[in-house]
């Protein structure tokens, strides 16, 4: 059942953009910074990302950052092991369904043995029971198998957005420069990294006046 309900994921990205969390934590940070966590007790509670909010409110509460860790690494290695178990029942049918269109294809041609005496059937009684393999293993390589790694992919991104909330409220509780939550924050964010490898690019292409 968690299986069939995961499988809108295959055509929905549950997963909220990177750049834009990363600048909403680092908005937290910044506050923090000037005002203290205590300041952000009245945010918290109105954070509509449940990973975010759960993390904030144990840094408001004045949680131990290394209990902190500890709860939020264990919630998210569960959410990771249910969400593959998941996407397993996808891969382990697209292993099965080639299987299931052989011995299909196998039936059928016993019942063409069975009608042998009329030659003319032969042909379309075999041509029948090949369409199961067909759709065995047109239905194992065009959807089971691309489902379940699409939802080993949509996993992976969850936990790395996880991952990044958990580094982002760590500093913050640190009380480190947002700056420097922002530099490692941005790590986890493919967006982030083109914009500052593009700059950099630029930055080197810039012409050097000559030394007169």
């Amino acid at each position: 059942m968690g299986g069939i309900k995961r499988l809108r994921f295959v055509f929905l990205d549950p997963n909220v953009e990177l750049h834009g969390m990363i600048e909403e934590v680092i908005r937290f940070a910044t506050k923090a910074r000037k005002n203290g966590l205590v300041s952000l007790e009245q945010e918290a509670f109105g954070i509509p990302d449940p990973f975010l909010k759960k993390a904030l409110t144990l840094a408001v509460d004045g949680t131990d950052l290394q209990e902190i860790r500890k709860m939020l690494e264990l919630e998210i290695d569960l959410e990771q092991h249910h969400a593959e178990a998941e996407a397993k029942v996808f891969e382990c049918a697209g292993g099965y369904a080639p299987t299931v269109g052989i011995i299909g294809a196998v039936i059928g041609l016993i019942q063409v043995m069975k009608n042998l005496a009329n030659i003319d059937e032969v042909g379309h009684g075999i041509a029948v029971a090949f369409v199961a393999t067909v759709y065995g293993v047109g239905l194992a390589n065009l959807l089971l198998l691309p489902a379940a790694n699409k939802m080993k992919a949509r996993t992976h991104a969850e936990t790395q957005r996880k991952e990044m909330i958990l580094e982002g409220v760590s500093g913050i509780v640190e009380g480190l420069n947002p700056k420097l939550i922002r530099t490692k924050l941005e790590c986890y964010s493919q967006e982030a990294r083109a914009k500052e490898k593009k700059k950099l690019e630029r930055g080197s292409a810039a012409p050097v006046s000559a030394e007169v």
